[in-house]
Order: structure tokens, then C-alpha cells, then sequence
């Protein structure tokens, strides 16, 4: 299976975006040449804006070209942007809903030998909970470019979220990309799976491990957390009674607890959260540190055949 990494999709659509629209520009925390933007720089040096190790300034900079009609991508690493900034990001770019799209790259457990100061694995937790922020987690490269352009196209604040490492290529994602909407890639009739980011390619194994075990799992690919697609996680509850989500992130505050939450208050449904157990991650090869924290097909399917035993 052909594997790239997303972080190169979003420069890739980066610089396909500038090419097409003057106003996109792009800045950086000393740190372009592992998040990308160094190929937009490359091409584009006078919209390019190094701003050293000064995320916290970064953010202030981009609202201010936001407010003069420039489309800014603030990017850095994802545990700098999410915890560093905060306090920028939520004052200056959230509340005002200032028009600019922090780009957050080497986010999850998978950024590997960096250790558990750069795995930004609580960054949607604390980004969801900013009212007006929209939050972007796509699957694989081509998906990434597709939400990089969504991003520019979309008025309001954005966080777009990207790892480090290289993952799988998975055609089914690659249709289109609307803010706001889920992509249903399996039907199925006993139970859903619902996954974001690069965990898509492991629920689709999961699922054809429930099929070889005669089980039908319909399975959801869900690369916009907020605002969540309630319809689709609605329509799969009433309809297969059981669910499963599964993410690179922290179980706290992220796609499993939105999920979650929305079915406690509309269709009370059994639901097994895969992720991150509230625990920090340590330094590892990113295929390691995915195994020994659970985020496997394998622990889906396992999650998955509890909750159909016991109902």
C-alpha cells in the first residue's frame, strides 16, 4: 500500500492555492523544513513570513493579515499551536473570528522518536472547545490537500490537523471534500465505526476482520470534528445500535467524546472510544508507539466484538 505524508499535502495544496489566489500567504516558527511551508517559501518568498520561535506572536501577526484581507496559514507544530498559543489563538483568532487557518503539523502519537513534549495528542480537545473554530483532521496526503484548499475557500477561523509520519493512501477518501460532512466509505448493518484522521485505514481493516466473523460494520470516515456531522452519527446509531470511534488523540475531548456526547442526549447508543488512554506517549518509531498504544485494527475489531457480545 502506498504511503505519504499529509503534511506534505497540505504544502503541495499550499502552493496550489497561491498559484490560483494572491492573498494566500503563508507563515512559520523557524520549522519549515519539517512542517513543509519551506517548498511554499521556496516558490513564493515574498508571502512567506518566518517568525521565529515566537508562536504565540505568530498568531497575533496572522489576525492582523487576516484583518487586511490576506488569507494567512499559521503553521506549526501542532503541541505549539494548541498549548503554547492558546491563549493567542482563543483571544485574537477565536473569539473575534478572525479569518486564519492554523495549520498543525507532527500532531498524535505517531510523531514518533520526538517524545511525549511534541505529540500533541490533547490539541483537539483544547481547539474544540473555542467557540468558533472549525476543526479539519484529514486521512491520508491527497485528503490533506483537499482540506488545506477547503480551508482557504471556508470564512472563519480553522485548525488543520497533520502528522509527521507516512500513512496509507486510501482511494475511498478522495471524493471531494465539504466542511461539515462525513464520508460514508462501508455499509453496514451491526455496528459503525466511526474514524478520523489516519486511523481510516484501520477501520476499514477492522471492518473486514467483523466480516470474516460474519459481521456487518458500517464505517464512517469523519475528517471534520467540528462542527461534528450529526445526521450521519444519528442515522448509523438508530440504524446499526452500536458504535466504535477510533482516533490518533487523546479519548478525552475528541471525536470520541463529541460523538459520545451527542448520542447521550438523543439516542442514548453503546459507544467504545479507541484512542489515546489519558496517558502521555514516549519516544518510539511511529508503527511502535501505534501499537503499544492501541490504535490498531485490531484493538477496533477487538472494541467492536465486546459491545456485540453484549448486546
Amino acid at each position: 500500500m502506498q504511503t505519504k505524508r499529509t503534511r506534505q499535502g497540505y504544502a503541495d495544496g499550499l502552493m496550489e492555492l497561491a498559484r490560483e489566489n494572491q492573498r494566500v500567504v503563508v507563515l512559520d516558527c523557524d520549522v519549515s523544513k519539517a512542517t513543509q511551508t519551506c517548498d511554499f517559501q521556496r516558490l513564493f518568498p515574498q508571502r512567506f513570513f518566518n517568525c521565529g520561535v515566537q508562536e504565540a506572536n505568530m498568531m497575533w501577526v496572522a489576525a492582523g493579515l487576516a484583518l487586511e484581507g490576506f488569507i494567512p496559514f499559521a503553521t506549526t507544530f501542532g503541541v505549539f499551536a494548541s498549548c503554547r498559543a492558546g491563549d493567542q489563538v482563543r483571544n485574537s483568532i477565536a473569539y473575534p473570528k478572525v479569518n486564519v487557518k492554523i495549520a498543525a503539523t507532527h500532531c498524535g502519537i505517531s510523531t514518533g522518536g520526538d517524545g511525549a513534549s511534541h505529540q500533541a495528542n490533547e490539541d483537539i480537545a483544547i481547539m474544540r472547545s473555542f467557540p468558533n473554530m472549525t476543526i479539519l483532521v484529514p486521512g491520508d496526503y491527497e485528503e490533506a490537500k483537499l482540506a488545506t484548499k477547503a480551508a482557504a475557500a471556508f470564512n472563519g477561523p480553522v485548525y488543520l490537523r497533520l502528522g509527521r509520519d507516512a500513512y496509507p493512501v486510501i482511494a475511498e477518501i478522495h471524493h471531494g471534500f465539504e466542511i461539515g460532512k462525513a464520508k460514508l466509505l462501508r455499509e453496514g448493518r451491526d455496528i459503525t465505526l466511526i474514524t478520523t484522521g489516519i486511523m481510516v485505514s484501520e477501520g476499514l481493516k477492522a471492518a473486514e476482520m467483523l466480516k470474516e466473523k460474519n459481521y456487518s460494520a458500517r464505517v464512517i470516515h469523519m475528517p471534520t470534528l467540528k462542527p461534528l456531522d450529526s445526521e450521519a452519527v444519528l442515522q448509523a446509531a438508530r440504524e446499526t445500535r452500536r458504535v466504535v470511534t477510533a482516533e490518533e488523540h487523546s479519548i478525552i475531548g475528541g471525536l470520541g467524546e463529541a460523538v459520545a456526547g451527542l448520542l447521550s442526549e438523543t439516542i442514548p447508543t453503546p459507544v467504545r472510544r479507541v484512542g489515546v488512554k489519558d496517558v502521555f506517549g514516549e519516544s518510539g518509531m511511529a508503527s511502535e508507539l501505534l501499537d503499544k498504544y492501541g490504535l490498531r485494527a485490531i484493538n477496533i475489531y477487538q472494541e467492536a466484538l465486546r459491545l456485540l457480545k453484549e448486546s
